[in-house]
């Protein structure tokens, strides 16, 4: 019954997806020229609002603008749920959507409250995994089946993107259309991430990359923390929601960059210690007060190795 479900209301939105796709002309993007002359912050709003005035969102402009760009907050929930596919690019389409997503989300809600794999009192986070599971095919026998490695990285995901977004439909989707895009679309770069951080940390401080090498941590540093789970549960929100600006749209290279600057931030404290073990501990707790400094950082070196993405106008 509950694949059934599934199935006939994900090939109703994906229907209604393809019928609002026809090419409209696109309005010229003024980004560019703000930068150049010293606007930032409110040019960049006043650049966004213009691209969510189109009739037909361009995906591929949004998608650098959040490169480019932090997203300001009023509209950071609308940009993520275009770039993931959630809703599509009409927006004349987009209440309907939600319309069909919430529908979704209640009868597979009921479906799983029927065979008894969620009740009244189940934590927010484990319900939208047990959806998460059903809508993918991957619901356990019962519920006495251990977690898997994939389902920890879900309810990380989803409980710091519970304290983002209010309304629980919406973060639902959100979370499960994010992890979607990290299994599929970022799922090779990812595994490639540990071996660039060494080759940029080499770049940007040798010393501390011996230092690492020879307590034989470079093995053993958080990297499910940062790049699997995306730094859910490491960073606060105001910095999280900034690295998850350009994972969404497109860059999963971001997350080296912060862990790189992680890593240069406290290399006197990493120096001090001695242990790989010590290093982990501290690295998976890392001080919360600074971490927007850290991300701001980190932007600046993924544009000085990699480029500031240009836009397409």
């Amino acid at each position: 019954m509950a694949h059934h479900i599934v199935q006939g209301h994900t090939e109703h939105i994906r229907d209604m997806q393809e019928s609002v796709m026809a090419d409209d002309s696109q309005r010229n993007f003024r980004s560019v020229y703000y930068e150049k002359v010293g606007f930032r912050g409110v040019e960049e709003k006043k650049s966004l609002e213009i691209l969510l005035k189109d009739d037909r969102l361009d995906i591929e402009k949004l998608s650098t603008f959040s490169q480019r760009f932090p997203l300001p907050s009023m509209y950071r929930i609308l940009v993520w749920k275009v770039l993931l596919g959630i809703i599509p690019p009409h927006h004349k389409s987009h209440a309907l959507v939600m319309n069909y997503r919430k529908e979704q989300y209640w009868d597979i809600h009921h479906a799983l409250h029927v065979i008894r794999f969620i009740n009244d009192s189940t934590p927010q986070v484990d319900v939208f995994l047990r959806i998460h599971q059903l809508e993918s095919g991957k619901l356990p026998r019962n519920l006495a089946y251990p977690l898997e490695p994939e389902d920890e990285v879900f309810l990380a995901i989803a409980k710091a993107m519970e304290e983002m977004v209010e309304d629980p439909i919406e973060c639902y989707w959100l979370v499960s259309c994010f992890v979607n895009q990290l299994n599929s679309k970022h799922k090779d770069s990812l595994q490639q991430l540990p071996k660039i951080l060494e080759q940029y940390l080499n770049i940007e401080d040798s010393k501390l990359l011996m230092h690492l090498k020879a307590c034989a941590a470079m093995s053993k540093l958080p990297y499910d923390l940062w790049f699997k789970k995306c730094f859910a549960g490491c960073l606060p929100e105001s910095s999280l929601q900034r690295v998850w600006d350009k994972v969404i749209s497109g860059s999963c290279k971001i997350l080296v960059f912060v862990a790189l600057e992680i890593l240069l931030t406290f290399k006197m404290k990493i120096i001090a210690l001695t242990t790989a073990e010590k290093i982990t501990q501290f690295l998976e707790n890392i001080p919360q007060d600074n971490t927007d400094a850290i991300v701001s950082k980190a932007v600046d070196l993924w544009r000085t190795h990699c480029g500031t993405p240009a836009h397409s106008v």
